[in-house]
């Protein structure tokens, strides 16, 4: 008899390293079509890659009423925003919401009618992690850090562990034991020296596969193997109960779901770690998952009917996407600039003169923020004389500009690196390279400057050429809330101080870009000057320039270093021998050579 499902209907998606799950739900939470696909990690994947899945899921199943993901990989807001825009753009008038892979499989498998104090999940697949959350709502994550910082008790890290193991115990003992010869067979590889090369081209998935053959090498006694479960246990059963006592404490209840191939297809070393647990919570439940979590994803988004809303969905569409901003809402910098109108039709040599004509109204407008650009010098110098740092905080053009400033202050002046800091939204990658989105998560900002450990000896320079950007805009209030001196660096008038911060904002009027937008244009030529004015006067209130000279240059190459035995000469009235030797004597540190030679 054909069985009849109730709308509506909700699809539950569940991305992970090795596969992506699917599962549709009816009115009655029946399962209406399950299907499995690529890999579905986050970071792992481009924005191409990423909406191709979501088709490829879309067309596998009738439309859903609505949308539930959870998605490895998906550790920040920016991770979900961009999850969002393109659930957007696959699902469109569906409502959705969008979390990670270990809050779904929490939502599949709590017992919504516990009493406990909290509810922790414990995975250990490919990866591994624990997350919880306590019965008010709070929520905690230990692990998740990757295989390459973390992932203690995972089928990497087994499977990792027994390679080094075999071949520790084969030097120091010449031991071979049943693990190494099922690694070897494993491995397709002849002899151990063969996975120098094997391991250098294992992907995280094939290195985790090894973990079958060393709970295989544990059934047969085989000492190394035991040992390397040992750790493991040990590992997950810790980082388990301390994700408890976070939302619990020492003596609250807790409920325990084990999630994972390693636990779901090792029965025996589940058992084990939930006996390590209950050693260390006595009263603690301990159970195995028994659902999906693109169940959970399913019932997350149950919420989207409940309430009308596409959770998710208002802030994933950008806002001129429908069509242009309006001009009262634009920033200054991505306003038109009449001269240019008919750039694409200039001679070359005309087009380059009204870009050099517009650069040359740059320093009158910085000029003009002279009073406010003195207090930061001031306030600059006087934080790094008391043991402060300065920090830069920008996305994009902005970003870059402040890191590269920073970069160069220790050999200009030896500063110790972290003294000026320059901190970019999206990281190291976005120095080279755009990384999409990631000008837009303020919490991102928020969490940078904490990292860094910000406190109110240090100063935090926001840039942000249109005065807006998020990333910027969270950091600088997570630095005020420290007690840290703040600033922002733009170039739009109407932007205003929001909740008190930052303490000051510096904002020269350079006009419209010659190509509408490209902030790289005159905001980046405005903005190198106004950092190097900074740091140079900066480090000259500091003592760090005698006259024009730099007498604390870090004399680290050939050119430098012809450059300090000139500037000792200059100011010791020393000829060039006397200079270099003196030099040489005093480790290539300026001051101390012109001391040596009677300088003041």
């Amino acid at each position: 008899m054909a069985q009849h499902f109730l709308r509506p209907f909700t699809l539950g998606i569940e991305g992970g390293g090795t596969r992506t799950v699917a599962v549709m739900l009816d009115a009655r939470g029946r399962v209406v079509r399950r299907a499995e696909f690529g890999p579905g990690n986050v970071r792992l994947l481009d924005d191409a890659q990423l909406r191709r899945l979501l088709q490829h899921i879309a067309a596998a199943f009738p439309k859903p009423d609505a949308v539930g993901l959870g998605m490895a990989g998906a550790r920040t807001e920016k991770d979900r925003s961009r999850l969002r825009q393109l659930c957007a753009r696959v699902w469109r008038g569906v409502g959705f919401a969008v979390t990670h892979d270990l809050e779904i499989a929490l939502a599949a498998n709590e017992n919504p009618n516990h009493t406990a104090d909290a509810s922790i999940l414990v995975l250990s697949g490919t990866g591994s992690c624990c997350f919880g959350r306590a019965r008010d709502g709070r929520v905690t994550k230990l692990g998740g850090w990757g295989h390459l910082l973390g992932d203690k008790g995972s089928g990497y890290e087994l499977g990792l562990r027994a390679l080094k193991a075999a071949v520790y115990y084969l030097d120091r003992d010449g031991t071979w034991s049943v693990l190494g010869q099922r690694l070897l067979a494993a491995t397709h590889c002849n002899a151990p020296e063969d996975w120098i090369d094997w391991a250098r081209q294992a992907t995280k998935e094939t290195v985790a596969a090894l973990a079958i053959e060393v709970f295989a090498a544990a059934r047969q006694r085989d000492r190394i193997a035991l040992d390397v479960l040992d750790g493991a246990a040990a590992a997950l059963s810790k980082d388990a109960c301390a994700c408890a006592d976070k939302l619990a404490g020492a003596t609250g209840a807790a409920e325990f779901l084990f999630a994972g191939g390693v636990f779901t297809n090792q029965p025996a070393f589940a058992r084990r770690v939930a006996s390590e647990i209950r050693q260390c919570r006595p009263a603690s439940v301990v159970r195995v998952c028994r659902k999906e979590g693109a169940v959970g994803a399913a019932i997350m988004a149950r919420s989207c009917i409940a309430s009308s809303q596409q959770v998710g969905a208002v802030d994933a569409v950008p806002l001129n996407e429908d069509g242009p901003m309006p001009a009262q809402t634009l920033p200054q910098t991505e306003l038109r600039n009449p001269k240019s109108r008919r750039l694409d039709r200039m001679s070359v040599s005309a087009a380059m003169k009204l870009m050099l004509d517009e650069d040359r109204n740059v320093p009158a407008a910085i000029w003009a923020e002279r009073r406010k650009l003195a207090a930061l010098i001031t306030a600059v110098s006087r934080a790094l004389r008391q043991g402060g740092r300065l920090f830069y905080v920008g996305a994009g053009t902005s970003g870059r500009l402040g890191v590269l400033d920073a970069s160069e202050c220790p050999p200009t002046f030896r500063t110790a690196p972290e003294q000026v800091q320059g901190i970019i939204a999206g990281g190291p990658s976005a120095v080279f390279r755009a990384v999409e989105g990631a000008e837009d998560d303020s919490a991102a900002g928020a969490v940078a400057v904490r990292l860094r450990g910000v406190c109110k000896a240090d100063v935090v320079l926001g840039i942000a050429a249109s005065g807006r950007t998020p990333f910027v805009w969270g950091a600088l209030h997570a630095a005020a809330q420290a007690g840290v001196h703040t600033a922002l660096l733009c170039f739009d008038a109407s932007v205003k101080r929001r909740a008190g911060v930052p303490r000051v904002i510096i904002a020269p009027q350079i006009g419209p870009e010659i190509l509408t937008g490209s902030t790289r244009l005159k905001a980046g030529t405005a903005t190198k000057l106004v950092l190097n004015i900074l740091t140079t006067l900066a480090m000259v209130q500091l003592g760090k320039v005698a006259g024009n000279l730099m007498v604390d240059l870090n004399p680290k190459n050939g050119k430098l270093r012809d450059r300090a035995v000139r500037i000792v000469c200059e100011l010791a009235r020393a000829d060039a021998t006397q200079a270099r030797a003196a030099l040489e004597q005093s480790g290539w540190i300026v001051k101390t050579a012109l001391r040596r030679l009677g300088w003041r």
